[in-house]
């Protein structure tokens, strides 16, 4: 029975250090993604099929299909990269891709998101 108990608590214990990691990691972005949006140095990464990004995309955003992104890396290494794309779920899986390749990277959740944060600050 003590050993179920510590292994309770340790799964416990990794449990909430990574809950924690998690929600800064979250409040982090958030506090800072519409400076880096609005950034000069920004380089907008829309992570769509080519037939959705020519639908509408952000402002000054270039298209690199979620499925070429892992070719692309060495162009975006060096630059504070957001990726976005309809709903997030291909940004969350760019965003893993370009950080375990060590591009500076943010994820800017949905193009609507981007465009909203650009015409906010375009408006003030």
């Amino acid at each position: 029975m003590r050993k179920t108990g510590l292994k309770g608590a340790a799964l416990i214990s990794a449990f909430l250090l990574s809950a924690c990691q998690t929600t800064h990691v979250a409040e982090t972005s958030k506090a800072h993604i519409k400076e880096v949006i609005n950034s000069s140095e920004a380089t907008l990464v829309d992570v769509r099929i080519p037939e959705q990004y020519a639908e509408g995309t952000a402002k000054n955003a270039i298209n690199i299909p979620l499925s070429t992104i892992q070719n692309n890396l060495e162009s975006l290494k060096g630059k504070k990269v957001v990726v976005f794309c309809n709903k997030g779920v291909q940004a969350d899986q760019a965003v893993e891709i370009l950080k375990k390749n060590g591009v500076e990277v943010y994820d800017g959740t949905s193009w609507k998101n981007v465009k909203a944060i650009q015409d906010e600050a375009s408006n003030k």
